[in-house]
């Protein structure tokens, strides 16, 4: 059996399926879950396959459903929620359901044309009314008065522009004081202007060309129109009525033509003023005849959406159920009689019993339709764990990297503690992690109510139980630090105390400036023993506070990086015991020196002042560098001068070098043993054992065996120096946060609390909730994303490079629950239940 430690145990199966139940069997396997099937036509192409058209009708009649859907969205309609079981449809109900979808794509295509036909004849019409109730108007306010008199001049008959016009009219008909001759009395007639509708965004252009080619030889009028109050016409562009007066046939050819380049509408009216009022009678009658049409057509077209939006996600989940069933026949082969169709497919070990049964209850595997056999492979088998929606998370976060090599140790279990403790151990306060736990645990009390469409949202919502553990880790390691929003509590009550008397404090005057420090000797009360849970209060008022916290956070670092990168070598032996492979080393050492003097290692510890440099401590030791033991000189009763960098156990430079020894002779046996001991195996059991050790069969090459040997074994050297140093990232990032929170208290909360006046009230309500808003964009948000970037960096290269593989691939198995339909329904607020 397998777990979330290993993943499970594959085995690779044959079936064989008669061809005509073949599409029944798969569909119930697809209902099961378990098969993982093989492509066992991957050297041919999409069009060669068998079910190819098939697949064609099932994709040609999706394009149509969803056509159909979109229909239904468009018009408001709810699609009801579908429950119960909806099973794979037989091949032979495919033309039911082809013509199903037809017969309402057809109506519905059918149906928009005709509402089309009808909106456009709708708006022609009252284009029409609005174009010949402007024209009656201008006409009525005397625009054609206005008209006579800007072309004939008769503003100023005697000078400019009237004169000439008059001079030149008694040209032309010989008479020289003749004001208008006859035939030119009824150039403003109906047959002298053009009417018509432009759109709005084309109306001022269209006025200004005319201007332009035709001078002062026309009479431009334009009026809005408004079809705010139809809700019919709430979609049509806007639009403008204009009225274009002329003198002459030419002319009003020429002003046709322009208004044809603006695709104007020109309307023919004729007078009198009477013929006007009979065609918008007219006009009225056809337009609520169509009104009425469209009113019909539109209930005709609910109808028929309501009907097909019962029926829409049956045919969704059919259709993808009848897709997905057609393409894994496609990864089939056919035996030579043409009879039954031959798949391989991965099963896990423990639910080959469950696919017999399934097969059992048809009796198909007894009557020789169905036959499965188990068949050895040295094929690489996919990788398969099962999770729930809790490990799921942290699962992802390890897959994100690579997938799992078959049968290798998984990171995941380990994964759900360690991440989110050293993304607490950078984050460190206990205030923030509150914020982080209670949105976690909203998001997990609501999961079943809450639905979220947004990408960014929707991250965090799947990642609610990371964000849950992250921040209750962090209020635990925010107590440990004694970090509650930068500020400390004294929960316990300290075991420092004051050991100046008032007195003294009282003589010193206020504007000397005087340093106290509290000796361990008198301030500190042994009795009462040390802080019971986390660091001592009194850290927070302490000068030497960032001088103390750094040290204790890097030092921290080291050790929990030590700590993991040990573990993740012990996982490396247990994978290579797994698979046979029985060398490796490994070391630990553990020292711990108090703030108290007394006997370490049998050496007087005279107290902090003398607590070894665990850096220059390293550094001597690669180095080589002689130094002396102990921090106390017994000849002179005294301590030595820099104490902290001697030796501080008895020794210590011969187990050093012992330990570098040991080191440096790791190296050659990591480069050189494999390679050896495979080379001097039979030709036979060598080739079984790297076959065992890789995971695939492959034929044995010693240049091949002893450069890769030589790459990972460089990577691993440096990877002890480059990755332990890397861990550093612990204290920075903790450092880091502790001082950017501090920094908004200080700045903001501290001075709001500081004002004495009226105006102290109002400004803290307000500078409280910009300390909230910035402390949550800054340091929840941006930190977070910070500090959870550099725990992925930890855990995927520092830890799991000790011994993760990741070289495997998924196992993707044939089922009908994590399919697009049933996406598509949940984004659509619909449950569905299969």
């Amino acid at each position: 059996m397998g777990s979330l430690y290993r993943s499970e145990l594959m085995s690779l199966c044959q079936l064989f399926l008669h061809s005509e139940l073949a599409y029944d069997e798969i569909a119930k396997l697809g209902e099961l879950g378990v098969v993982h099937f093989i492509d066992l036509n991957s050297e041919m192409n999409s069009f060669q396959r068998r079910f190819v058209g098939d697949l064609k009708r099932c994709d040609l009649m999706a394009k149509k459903l969803k056509f159909i859907e979109e229909q239904i969205l468009a018009d408001s309609i709810s699609i009801p929620r579908l429950n119960g079981f909806v099973p794979a449809p037989r091949p032979s109900e495919m033309n039911t359901l082809e013509t199903e979808i037809e017969e309402i794509e057809e109506q519905l295509l059918e149906n928009n044309q005709n509402m089309k036909n009808l909106m456009d004849n709708y708006a022609q019409l009252n284009e029409c009314m609005q174009c010949i109730n402007k024209v009656q108007q201008l006409l009525t306010d005397g625009q054609r008065q206005q008209a006579r008199q800007s072309l004939l001049g008769m503003e100023n008959p005697t000078s400019g522009i009237g004169a000439i016009r008059r001079k030149l009219t008694s040209v032309m008909i010989g008479r020289k004081d003749s004001i208008i001759p006859d035939r030119m009395s009824n150039i403003f007639s109906g047959e002298n202007f053009v009417a018509g509708i432009v759109e709005r965004c084309h109306s001022t252009a269209l006025e200004r060309l005319l201007w332009r080619t035709c001078g002062l030889n026309v009479f431009v009028r334009t009026v809005t129109i408004d079809f705010s109050e139809d809700p019919l016409l709430n979609d049509i562009t806007p639009k403008d009525v204009f009225m274009v007066f002329f003198s002459g046939a030419v002319l009003g050819l020429r002003v046709r033509k322009i208004c044809k380049c603006y695709q104007a509408k020109i309307y023919d009216y004729k007078d009198p003023a009477n013929n006007r009022v009979l065609h918008v009678t007219s006009l009225f009658g056809r337009v609520a005849e169509i009104k009425s049409v469209i009113e019909e057509t539109r209930k005709y077209r609910n109808t028929l959406l309501r009907a097909a939006a019962f029926k829409a996600h049956e045919w969704d989940i059919k259709l993808q159920k009848m897709s997905a069933v057609f393409m894994v026949m496609n990864m089939c082969n056919v035996d030579i009689t043409q009879r039954y169709l031959i798949a391989e497919c991965w099963i896990p070990t423990a639910d080959v019993i469950r696919v017999r049964n399934n097969f059992d209850k048809t009796g198909m595997e007894k009557n020789g339709y169905v036959f499965l056999c188990q068949i050895e492979t040295n094929k690489v088998p996919p990788t398969y764990f099962r999770v729930n929606k809790f490990t799921k998370i942290f699962q992802n976060i390890v897959n994100s990297y690579s997938i799992a090599t078959y049968r290798e140790i998984n990171p995941a279990p380990w994964t759900m503690i360690t991440f989110p403790f050293l993304f607490a151990v950078m984050f460190g306060d206990a205030g923030h992690g509150l914020i982080m736990f209670f949105v976690a645990f909203a998001f997990i009390l609501f999961e079943d109510k809450i639905k979220i469409d947004d990408e960014i949202m929707g991250t965090f919502y799947r990642g609610r139980y990371i964000i849950l553990l992250m921040g209750l880790f962090s209020i635990y390691t925010g107590f440990i630090y004694n970090d509650f929003y930068s500020r400390s509590m004294n929960l316990f009550g300290s075991s420092w105390q004051n050991p100046y008397k008032a007195n003294l404090l009282k003589l010193t005057p206020v504007d000397m400036q005087i340093d106290l420090i509290l000796p361990p000797q008198y301030a500190y009360d042994r009795d009462k023993g040390p802080y019971v849970f986390g660091l001592d209060p009194v850290w927070n008022l302490a000068e030497n506070r960032l001088t103390f916290t750094n040290s204790m956070k890097m030092k921290a670092s080291i050790v929990f990086g030590i700590i993991q990168m040990t573990f993740g070598v012990i996982l490396s032996l247990m994978n290579f015991l797994f698979v046979s492979v029985l060398l490796l080393i490994i070391t630990v050492k553990w020292l711990m020196f108090s703030s108290i003097p007394g006997n370490v290692f049998g050496f007087f510890y005279p107290g902090p002042h003398c607590a070894p440099s665990l850096l220059i401590g390293l550094i001597n030791m690669c180095m080589l560098k002689p130094r002396k033991e102990g921090f106390w000189n017994r000849s002179s009763s005294s301590e030595f001068e820099q104490c902290y960098l001697h030796e501080w156990y008895p020794n210590q430079g011969i187990v050093e070098k012992g330990l570098l020894m040991l080191t440096i002779l790791c190296i050659p046996v990591m480069l050189f043993v494999k390679p050896i001991y495979l080379k001097f195996k039979p030709q036979k059991i060598r080739d079984e054992e790297v076959a065992n050790i890789d995971n695939y069969a492959v034929k044995f090459d010693f240049v091949d065996v002893m450069m890769y040997q030589g790459i990972h074994t460089i990577e691993f050297v440096l990877g002890c120096i480059s990755h332990t140093a890397s861990y550093l990232r612990l204290w920075a990032l903790s450092l880091a946060h502790a001082q950017l929170s501090e920094v908004l208290w200080s700045m903001m909360l501290s001075m709001a609390f500081s004002l004495n006046t009226w105006s102290g009230g109002p400004m803290l309500y307000l500078v409280f909730w910009l300390y909230g808003m910035l402390t949550f964009a800054i340091l929840i948000l941006m930190e977070g994303l910070s500090t959870f970037l550099h725990v992925l960096r930890l855990h995927w290269v520092e830890f799991q490079s000790k011994f993760y593989d990741g070289h495997g691939y998924s196992f993707k198995p044939f089922t009908f629950t994590q399919m697009k339909s049933f996406e598509i329904a949940n984004k659509k607020g619909t449950n569905v239940i299969c």
